[in-house]
């Protein structure tokens, strides 16, 4: 049995509040895992494995959940993973070794199938693009106000410990939610791609999402060391963290007020276009500015462009199971771009992720929207 369709204003901001959770640890990593690193309890080499090994976890989850788990039990379902999470956030500083990347990445897969409860919601709305909007921004918001909390407090006083513990609390509140969580979710409109199976286009189309979030997380990751060997001076770099974070947050907010009101297909393929430009600047900066303004930039289209991948996936797989797929790509590019970006930099040039980011954001953008006209060519045309 499932629930109608439409979910109230409470049961959806309860679905949210347990997803913004699960989707916590990503904007966290570098603070959890570099005091980590600080107490010698954690290696260079390490630490980037540890961090791509938790995000794949989280892919996987947020991937298979829907095959796995059953929508008719989604209270109990969260409440397990919610527990499940904190009591590892909880043990992490505690570990060591293998146990230490068991912990993260078993934590991982609790991670996943809490994204794969928001996602549930989304794909399921009127307008998904709206609701993906309002998510990443409310998990930007999130992790901006962890992040601060833990950098200018809780990791220098209390150090690892102090983080993952602050984690695990907010994990554990996230049950004061369940009370007004959806039981279950409605069924899946399969529609005319009903079957067991992915349809091509489906899945091509999930292959363009991994290959975009590759580009942009992989460019992400090195932009400091891009910045610092173009001669921008180090206090200036150090500002562009956070005013990504704050134009991410505009971005997101964007995409939520402009669903529906724009062509998912044609803002996929602009922003593609200005980032191609955005990243040809960050190449060779004409100044210190300009650099800055084109981080600025590439931080808001990274939030703004996400929401509209829900719909061209719709469109591409009416049945929406490539669109419940989402999350795990997304995540599975966001780790497996830095990680083969690592074997193309140097110490000496971080200029090549630029060129293997602009390769993954063409790819990508041809195999989305290539996915959704060929669902568009497939279908037949009315008498």
């Amino acid at each position: 049995m499932s629930t109608p369709a439409i979910l109230t204003a409470r049961q959806t901001a309860a679905v949210m509040i347990v997803g913004v959770i699960g989707v916590l640890i990503p904007g966290l990593q570098p603070q959890l895992l570099g005091a980590l690193l600080a107490e010698a309890r954690l290696s260079t080499s390490a630490l980037g494995l540890l961090a791509t090994a938790e995000l794949l976890a989280m892919g996987i989850a947020a991937g298979t959940a829907g095959w796995l788990l059953p929508v008719d039990r989604l209270r109990l379902i969260a409440a397990s993973a919610l527990v499940a999470t904190a009591a590892l956030d909880l043990a992490t500083p505690f570990a060591s070794g293998g146990g230490l990347f068991a912990m993260r990445i078993a934590a991982g897969f609790g991670e996943g199938v809490l994204i794969w409860l928001a996602i549930g919601l989304i794909v399921r709305a009127a307008r998904p693009e709206r609701w993906s909007g309002i998510y990443l921004a409310l998990q930007t918001l999130a992790q901006l106000a962890l992040a601060t909390a833990m950098g200018l407090t809780i990791v220098p006083l209390f150090g690892s410990a102090g983080g993952f513990t602050l984690l695990a609390l907010v994990t554990v509140l996230g049950l004061a939610a369940l009370p007004w969580f959806p039981r279950a979710y409605a069924d899946l409109d399969h529609g005319d791609a009903a079957g067991t199976a992915l349809p091509a286009r489906g899945i091509v189309a999930l292959v363009g999402v991994t290959l975009i979030l590759a580009f942009i997380v992989s460019v992400w990751v090195y932009v400091e060391p891009l910045g610092l060997q173009r001669g921008i001076d180090a206090a200036t770099v150090h500002l562009i963290a956070p005013l990504s974070l704050a134009m991410q947050v505009a971005g997101a907010a964007a995409a939520a007020m402009l669903a529906g009101r724009m062509s998912a297909r044609w803002v996929v393929v602009a922003v593609t276009i200005a980032n191609l430009v955005l990243l040809a600047v960050m190449a060779a900066p004409p100044s210190t500015a300009a650099f800055v303004a084109a981080t600025a930039i590439f931080g808001f289209l990274w939030l703004f462009a996400m929401p509209f991948q829900v719909p061209i996936l719709i469109a591409a797989d009416p049945s929406r199971r490539a669109a419940t797929l989402i999350g795990g790509a997304q995540l599975v590019g966001s780790s497996l771009g830095p990680f083969i970006a690592a074997f193309l930099v140097s110490d000496r040039d971080v200029g090549p992720v630029l060129w293997f980011g602009a390769a993954c954001a063409v790819a990508g953008t041809i195999a989305l929207v290539g996915a959704r006209m060929g669902r568009l060519a497939a279908a037949p045309r009315p008498a």
